[in-house]
């Protein structure tokens, strides 16, 4: 006998292939949609310039240090010195356009070898992540120990939390590296590095610290009288039984809020640090081709926040399963 609760819910269910359709006609349109807005503006795309700001090959040629004659030994080139046979110098057999018996001069081109080196748009990722990453562990370091002061029995620890989220939040961020690089990083001669990690980390960690304030209101109270009851102290039961639990809760905002740190870094370019965003300007500057900059610049932050999102869905299975 067929259970009618089960083909009740078996009929509510959405027919999946149909709407694997939709979306896929969406998507379509959106692509379809943005082809043409491309034909209806009148730029000449030069998406070949772009890769040589992501990583060229770079020259690096190698200079006689003497006057001297090229000789052969063992399939390898030298440049052998005319007055003191004894002192050469190798060449490489790659790169060089130098025969055996060739006469070099001092300062000569010996031989020229090609190495794959970073570009500004590449440097600039690179400071971005380390900018993120170091501002982002101040900001769980700062964030965590404001939330637990908002909990804090103790008024002044309380109140002084509540101030400085409450006064972070309120502020624009671009405000606040303006502050923290002019001012305070003037009188404590901080340099432009330092201040836009201290900017970015004291402003993520006020909304790490509310963050934190509702992940660990939200695990019941008896859990702290059940770590109380076993012997342990208040902060023992804090840190062994609470906030691993409210980790666990917190952790999809906190991957939201980083996300947001990494975007939010690009505002530090108005200090003259060269990351991605700075370093999109000048390339535009270099190339003339806003577009394609501005796109490529896009798509890497794209790859940045997605695999940072990636990273964190992988965590929650991991304590999931743990559960």
């Amino acid at each position: 006998m067929i259970n009618p609760k089960l083909t009740r819910q078996m009929e509510k269910q959405p027919n999946q292939l149909l709407w694997h359709g939709i979306f896929l006609l969406l998507v379509l349109a959106a692509i379809f949609g943005i082809y043409k807005a491309v034909q209806a503006v009148d730029y000449t795309w030069r998406w070949e310039r772009i890769p040589q700001y992501i990583a060229y090959q770079a020259e690096q040629k190698h200079y006689a240090e003497f006057d001297g004659t090229v000789v052969a030994d063992k399939g390898q080139l030298f440049l052998q010195d005319d007055l003191d046979p004894s002192r050469r110098q190798a060449i490489a057999p790659k790169g060089s356009q130098l025969a055996e018996g060739d006469t070099v001069f001092l300062g000569d081109t010996l031989d020229v070898q090609l190495s794959w080196t970073a570009g500004p748009i590449a440097w600039g990722v690179w400071v971005t992540v380390k900018l993120s990453l170091v501002a982002g562990i101040f900001a769980i370091l700062l964030g965590t120990l404001a939330g637990l002061a908002r909990l804090s029995p103790n008024p002044a620890l309380r109140n002084l939390a509540v101030t400085y989220v409450e006064l972070i939040r309120g502020t624009p961020l671009l405000v606040q590296i303006f502050i923290v690089y002019f001012f305070i990083g003037t009188v404590l001669n901080l340099d432009r590095f330092t201040a836009g990690v201290a900017a970015l980390a004291v402003f993520t960690g006020a909304y790490v610290a509310e963050i934190v304030r509702a992940g660990i209101s939200s695990i019941h109270k008896g859990q702290m009288e059940a770590g109380r009851s076993l012997g342990m102290t208040s902060a023992q039961t804090m840190r062994y039984v609470i906030l691993p639990q409210a980790f666990k809760r917190v952790l999809p905002p906190l991957a939201g809020q980083f996300i947001n740190l990494i975007k939010d870094s690009s505002l530090v370019s108005v200090i003259s640090i060269t990351d991605l965003t700075k370093a999109g300007r000048e390339v535009v500057s270099s190339t003339f081709s806003p577009f394609e900059v501005w796109f490529t610049v896009a798509l890497l932050y794209l790859v940045l926040t997605g695999t940072l999102s990636f990273l964190v869905r992988r965590l929650e299975v991991k304590y999931a399963r743990s559960n």
